[in-house]
């Protein structure tokens, strides 16, 4: 070992966190994905939380277990898009998207659940809630 730190750049972090929202919008659990890729559960959370960095094979195989194209994990990440449509300030991995509630597990969570209540009424009356806890009745 070379007696050097890993320190995780931003595209490891951005890499991890799109690879947590897929994990997340399929419904899997840590153990799970683990399985189908046939490593620990710990090490899909390293990767996750960019503790560990993930080869471009093991990126591949990420992809095909989570039935997603390599490039999903890119997604949003500064740098992979056209010269005109960068600024000359420095950009970070997650202040473009910080504020899109797409992007968050607990939003993903929420659909997931909102779908799977059993009946049409049951999904109006949790609207209906939400809508006045937000003041849009």
């Amino acid at each position: 070992m070379s007696g050097k730190a890993y320190i995780p750049s931003t595209v490891d972090q951005h890499i991890g966190k799109r690879m947590q929202l897929r994990r997340t919008m399929m419904g899997l659990s840590l153990k799970d994905l683990a399985k189908v890729c046939g490593v620990t559960f710990q090490q899909i959370q390293k990767y996750e939380s960019a503790d560990n960095r993930i080869a471009a094979s093991r990126l591949f195989e990420i992809g095909r277990a989570m039935q997603t194209p390599v490039s999903f994990f890119f997604v949003g990440l500064p740098g992979n898009m056209p010269d005109e449509t960068r600024t000359t300030k420095s950009i970070h991995v997650h202040s473009p998207h910080a504020d899109d509630p797409l992007i968050r597990t607990e939003s993903l969570e929420l659909i997931r659940m909102y779908w799977k209540l059993s009946s049409d009424k049951q999904r109006e009356s949790i609207m209906n809630l939400l809508k006045s806890l937000v003041g849009q009745e």
